[in-house]
């Protein structure tokens, strides 16, 4: 069960952060042997200088928390994001264009990211699967993977409810091990982590990860 705690991106993507926090999520993530930490674009440096020489590495957002932003500002911030440190970029897709059909704007978009990371970073699109039917989803997580992305995510955490088993499920088996899935948004507890898991997922994005921890350690599993 303590192999769980690798496939954690231990999250601070608050507003409000300082850099006391991020230094304090840094750690924790060593203490905890989680897999990354992930942060806004401004904590990547420091992030990246306080984890150097441990196993954990740094994701940075693009396009968070809205995903509206024109494609050429979310690939200079995946970009700025490697230049600066972070090995993985977690970018928001274009929602909106997405339910309006347009399709070409939607893998124009993630491809303009994938490509200004390409061979440095992986990177993760972030789907909002809360805005989006079963049929947008699977229509979302194929436009992915013909733009080069190396995982789908569910949620930013920031826009209505975030991971579902659902979703999950949904997302898996429509990329099947082509891509990977991420589940992240109101995972709080062991439980809701292990059904993720057994639904699909393959890296989990949590702020409770220090509490899912400690379940897992006094449960000496």
């Amino acid at each position: 069960m303590k192999e769980l705690l690798s496939i954690i991106d231990h999250t601070n993507l608050k507003p409000d952060a300082v850099w006391t926090d991020i230094f304090k999520l840094c750690n924790e993530a060593k203490e905890y042997g989680f897999g990354a930490v992930c942060v806004n674009g401004r904590f990547v440096k420091k992030a990246a200088e306080e984890l150097r020489g441990s196993s954990v590495k740094v994701a940075a957002v693009a396009g968070f928390p809205l995903g509206a932003e024109a494609s050429e500002v979310k690939a200079y911030e995946a970009s700025l994001a490697v230049e600066n440190g972070a090995q993985e970029i977690d970018m928001v897709l274009s929602v909106g264009a997405l339910k309006e059909g347009n399709f070409p704007y939607v893998r124009k978009d993630i491809y303009m990211t994938t490509e200004a990371v390409k061979g440095k970073a992986i990177v993760k699109v972030i789907l909002e699967t809360c805005f989006l039917t079963d049929e947008e989803i699977i229509t979302a997580c194929k436009i992915c993977e013909e733009a080069g992305a190396d995982f789908v995510k569910t949620s930013t955490g920031f826009n209505g409810p975030g991971a579902d088993v659902h979703h999950v499920r949904l997302m898996k088996k429509t990329v099947g091990d082509r891509l990977k899935v991420k589940a992240a948004g109101g995972i709080r507890t062991l439980k809701q982590a292990m059904d993720m898991i057994e639904a699909g997922a393959d890296r989990l994005g949590c702020s409770a990860s220090v509490a899912i921890a400690k379940e897992i350690l006094t449960n000496g599993r």
